[in-house]
């Protein structure tokens, strides 16, 4: 995928297009600068798996869980890597990430990815988001092989 989005609601119905196709075990992976979309694409992903709060980022407090309306889910784990620097696999093994990939039936979504590409499986899907102007966004998604 390869799309440029006009606006941040049209962002948000990326992800929420996204969102209501995935499946147990999903792992996906935001890479991209500061407001090129990252957290309005995860809320859209939450309407998609029919979560009806109110996602906001979890920078400071690193994780955020929701509960996933939908059959066969369980939750919808939100990541955010922003703040770290050092240490960040260790950090997100404190989290208890390995357990939540293992339940099987969560999805999982990082943002900031890229700062620690160690602990990601083949099953992950990544978003590199770029900032194109003050409402327009490209998103490019793929999977390393």
């Amino acid at each position: 995928m390869d799309i440029i989005t006009e606006n941040a609601q049209q962002t948000k119905e990326v992800g929420q297009k996204i969102g209501s196709d995935l499946d147990r075990g999903q792992i996906i992976a935001l890479t991209g600068e500061l407001g090129s979309g990252k957290t309005t694409f995860v809320q859209g992903l939450a309407l998609g798996l029919g979560i009806d709060k109110t996602l906001i980022s979890p920078t400071f407090i690193l994780m955020r869980q929701y509960r996933i309306h939908r059959n066969g889910l369980d939750k919808l784990y939100h990541i955010d890597l922003y703040r770290l620097d050092n240490n960040i696999t260790s950090e997100i093994v404190n989290l208890g990430f390995s357990e939540i990939v293992e339940a099987g039936d969560n999805v999982i979504v990082v943002e900031w990815a890229d700062k620690t590409k160690d602990i990601f499986t083949k099953n992950t899907t990544w978003f590199e988001f770029s900032y194109i102007d003050e409402s327009k966004r490209r998103i490019i998604s793929y999977r390393v092989k």
